[in-house]
């Protein structure tokens, strides 16, 4: 079987970096923490991320190459600590998002252990353009 890629289509110019996106953030799908996307408003969203046990200074948002990488990392203050049981997991996180042109990222809250993150779209103007046609 072939494997079709956006550079196959002949009307498609230049989404090859698009395709490769869509490759990386697929290999990125893991399910720590479970997170939520809402619509806030015709150009607005909130991402919400479950990150119970983190506090502000465990947590980094940062935006790479157009792409949303939120990372926790708790430390382990639990060396002078004597666990009779220890079911509460301690582990560190990067969760990815992509972002498309003309989306930015706002401001960010926790609240209840939940981190929200907010992004807004900017309305890309419509451009016309007329090409002029030399006489060769």
């Amino acid at each position: 079987m072939t494997k079709l890629t956006l550079g196959s289509y002949p009307h498609m110019l230049g989404f090859e970096q698009l395709e490769r996106l869509l490759e990386r953030t697929a290999k990125t799908s893991e399910g720590y923490p479970p997170f939520n996307i809402e619509q806030t408003s015709d150009h607005s969203y909130r991402i919400t991320l479950a990150v119970a046990g983190f506090c502000e200074d465990d947590l980094s948002i940062t935006v790479e190459d157009r792409q949303l990488v939120i990372r926790g990392r708790q430390r382990d203050d639990g060396a002078d600590r004597i666990f009779l049981h220890r079911g509460i997991a301690s582990r560190q996180f990067q969760r990815s998002f992509v972002l498309a042109d003309g989306v930015e990222v706002g401001e960010a809250a926790m609240e209840n252990g939940l981190l929200h993150v907010d992004l807004t779209m900017s309305r890309p103007e419509t451009v016309v353009q007329t090409i002029k046609i030399r006489k060769g």
